[in-house]
């Protein structure tokens, strides 16, 4: 697992957001009220930020739509890339897709700390096999079986870091 300081602009955002939720958390306690309002960095933010993470890091192109589904890039020497995120902790969720990307990247982004961390960078079909071959909706896999299959990785199947 490879550690990165997030970019100040990733920073500055956290700090505006670490901002308005002081502001309510403030009002709030004037008001007598208990209620605790995260305002947590998630859902397509997340996965958004991951994949601007992938470009800067690891010099991945994006495809230029959302309709290729399975594949969020491509890599420098051309091997389609699949970009994961997560800003809880909790290991990448994945849907039945026809489409596999030949590699994957799964970040794990601690926002308060604005650091990242690159949990798997390796082939996908390490980690799809711990799938079933059919399911509906979404499914998720534990931190245990992302690094257990990162651990299967080799270093020449790994993609070079290259910050642009």
């Amino acid at each position: 697992m490879t550690e990165f300081e997030m970019p100040s602009l990733i920073a500055d955002m956290v700090a505006a957001r670490n901002k308005v939720r002081e502001h309510y958390r403030a009002m709030l306690d004037r008001q007598g009220s208990a209620v605790e309002l995260k305002f947590t960095l998630d859902g397509n933010l997340v996965g958004d930020i991951g994949e601007a993470l992938a470009a800067q890091l690891f010099g991945i192109r994006l495809v230029e739509t959302k309709s290729t589904e399975g594949i969020d890039g491509f890599a420098p020497d051309g091997r389609t890339v699949q970009v994961k995120a997560t800003g809880t902790g909790r290991g990448p969720a994945f849907r039945c897709v026809e489409t596999r990307a030949e590699h994957l990247l799964f970040f794990d982004l601690d926002f308060d700390r604005c650091r990242g961390a690159v949990v798997y960078n390796g082939p996908e079909h390490y980690v799809v096999r711990h799938l079933p071959d059919v399911f509906a909706n979404q499914r998720q896999l534990s931190r245990l079986q992302i690094r257990a299959a990162d651990a299967m990785v080799r270093p020449d199947e790994r993609l070079a870091r290259i910050e642009i």
